[in-house]
């Protein structure tokens, strides 16, 4: 009865967002307060419908109701809870549910926050994101129930598959969607902007909060499914180039080059049309993504369904969805006149090349995901791209990106003066050099790309502390004075250098990564000792034993370092008898500076055992790095002229239509 409710609800749902997608959009053309108020209603009662089929399928996974195909084919009765929770999202059909429910919750929000938005414009706002979810909606229902019937119901079932069963993979998938769907509020405000015909810099105010708070969503998403693929594929790497890992790279990307193309369509009136394509590309990049997970056109360890028909359904949507947002731009595009004219060498200018290598990148990343797929539907065979390539044309984009960002943030609106910019960063530059040189001379191993990449993060981070020194007056004035400067400081300005800051952390723990990345694979017996790195790893025997719902061969390793004992590793090879699959579980120990890896593989015929070592250098802070992005993104979100938004333009006719005036 409770899955019927649900599918009910989707149905019910459906329905209202058929409403919510036509009458407001007619009502804001016509002038009609009464259509243009059926908006927020109809968002409301949207997302509650969607939310009451999201906890019916909640409540079919966690009681296991096997007589529902979904629970059949994804749970199993010895599951550990987290997992029956997980398994709701852990599968192509409820994966779909949390998609569009996390679509009404943005819907939502701007229904219950977005009453300082001019009427006209967040009905069309709700509209854009109703008509988005009718796509999905009709997707779930025609091609993906989740309440499908199974008779007659089986006593257990399949189990979900064990590399998501775990509390990385728990939270990582909704991350994700938070970020992509996120985007949908961009795109909604772009094409709103589009109908209505004006992009001002009250717009891009109200489009930054919701485009900030899905990069931030997706940011983490990314740094947690990389995080998950290190510690529990079993390869000592944190990211593969992997068609779906890019599938989410992509729309970070764009999503990053409209944030700053947004400061400028705001701060400056200018890039109004490239800020509105920007958004647009941004969440069809998304529904890119979408389309890669669930056609089966590509393979990969996160895909969640190969049904081309379901495919095909997506692929037509994305079409629609892309070209129709399109052809609106390209009509209403040449009408979006541009502001304030700037020089090259300034702060527009400054991010106009950061849009620039961004996008470029982008596009590099999209050939290389895509190419292997489009050659072999032309008939010209399967290739596989890989590493190398996005190696070759991927990084050098961001190097200079990456070298520019201290100078960019140090010039000056409308007109700036490179050389003084440069003087100022004098300390910085010597900071970054005296760094590289001594880890070259320091580090032994150190190649003299590793030391430009220490260079690169050194650069980075000095000039951002330089930056926000001078705006505190430090050294200048007292230093309670600079804390006062500092506190004051919008939030926005200092969530930005801790972002910047995060993304030199970042590229140190990269480099680190790479540069000083040690591996030895070899089989051991019980007792020998393998060096690596000057760490001596002792296999001190191998045990069986039993989890909730697997059974586990783990071994046992003692780690020394010049006689001192450092740590106890304990990997484990695990098997899911209900699904009848074999994991690697990974034993890491982490410190600031390095991680010390084990990984226990299969059993020799001589009772010797394969193992795989790594001592992996500064790799922690690369999701540190990442995750002072989010706290960044998130400290610049809680500034208040983000949390009271734009100035609301004033009305006329009623305060329901009419100019804006910011």
């Amino acid at each position: 009865m409770i899955a019927e409710l649900g599918h009910y609800a989707l149905i019910l749902a459906l329905v209202v967002a058929l409403v919510q997608g036509t009458l407001p959009l007619i009502g804001a053309q016509r002038r009609t307060p009464a259509w243009i108020a059926v908006a927020r209603p109809a968002a409301i009662l949207q997302a509650g419908l969607i939310g009451i089929a999201f906890l019916a399928l909640t409540h079919a996974f966690v009681t296991s109701d096997f007589s529902v195909v979904n629970v059949a084919e994804n749970s199993h009765s010895a599951k550990p809870m987290l997992y029956k929770i997980s398994g709701v999202w852990g599968n192509h059909e409820g994966s779909m549910v949390l998609w569009v429910l996390i679509l009404a919750l943005y819907g939502l929000a701007v229904a219950l926050f977005g009453r300082n938005l001019p009427p006209s414009l967040r009905a069309r706002v709700l509209a854009v994101q109703a008509l988005i979810a009718v796509g999905f909606l009709l997707f779930i229902i025609l091609t993906s129930n989740p309440f499908e019937r199974l008779s007659p119901a089986p006593l257990d079932g399949r189990g979900l598959n064990p590399l998501l069963q775990d509390p990385g993979l728990a939270f990582h998938p909704p991350m994700l969607y938070f970020g992509y769907v996120g985007f949908s509020m961009a795109f909604a405000f772009a094409i709103a902007a589009l109908i209505e015909g004006r992009v001002d810099a009250a717009w891009a105010r109200w489009v930054r909060p919701w485009t900030l708070a899905a990069w931030c969503f997706l940011t983490a998403g990314i740094a947690l499914g990389s995080w998950w693929a290190y510690y529990e594929l079993g390869w000592g790497g944190w990211w593969f180039w992997d068609p779906v890992e890019n599938a989410s790279f992509m729309p970070w990307l764009a999503g990053t080059a409209l944030l700053h193309s947004a400061i400028v369509c705001e701060k400056r009136d200018t890039l109004k049309s490239w800020t509105i394509l920007l958004a647009i590309l941004t969440f069809s990049l998304s529904l890119l993504g979408t389309f890669l997970v669930r056609s089966g056109v590509l393979t990969s360890v996160h895909a969640f369904a190969t049904d081309p028909e379901r495919g095909v359904f997506i692929l037509a949507f994305l079409v629609l969805v892309t070209g129709g947002a399109l052809a609106l731009f390209a009509v209403r595009a040449p009408g979006l006149a541009g502001g304030g004219l700037f020089a090259p060498i300034s702060r527009e200018g400054a991010l106009v090349l950061n849009n620039l290598l961004l996008t470029v990148g982008c596009a590099t990343v999209f050939l290389g995901t895509l190419y292997p797929l489009f050659l072999e539907i032309a008939g010209g065979g399967k290739v596989s791209v890989g590493g190398p390539y996005f190696n070759a044309t991927f990084i050098p984009l961001m190097v200079p990106l990456v070298a520019f960002v201290p100078v960019g943030s140090m010039l000056p609106w409308k007109r700036g003066d490179l050389a003084g910019v440069l003087a100022r960063l004098r300390f910085a530059g010597g900071v970054a050099g005296a760094t590289a040189l001594a880890v070259l001379a320091l580090v032994e191993g150190t190649s003299l790309l590793a030391a430009g990449g220490v260079l690169l993060a050194a650069w980075l981070a000095a000039g951002v502390l330089t930056e926000l020194a001078g705006r505190v007056q430090l050294l200048r004035v007292d230093a309670a004075e600079s804390w006062r400067r500092l506190v004051r400081l919008p939030r926005a300005s200092v969530g930005m250098s801790l972002a910047h800051l995060g993304v030199a952390v970042f590229v140190a723990g990269v480099t680190g990564s790479v540069a000083w990345h040690t591996e030895k694979v070899q089989t051991m017996r019980v007792g020998e000792t393998v060096e690596v790195a000057g760490y001596q790893f002792t296999l001190d025997g191998v045990s069986e034993h039993r989890g909730p719902n697997y059974t586990a061969t783990s071994g046992q390793f003692t780690v020394t370092r010049q006689g001192a004992p450092v740590t106890r590793l304990r990997p484990e090879k695990r098997i899911y008898p209900a699904e009848n699959m074999p994991t690697t579980e990974a034993a890491i120990h982490s410190t600031a500076m390095r991680d010390l890896y084990a990984v226990l593989g299969d059993p020799a015929e001589d009772g010797a055992w394969t193992t795989r070592l790594y001592v992996n250098p500064l790799i922690a802070w690369i999701w540190f790095g990442c995750f002072m992005m989010v706290g960044g993104g998130l400290l610049s979100l809680s500034d208040r002229r983000h949390r009271v938004g734009a100035p609301v333009r004033q009305a006329v006719r009623a305060g329901v239509l009419g100019p804006a005036k910011a």
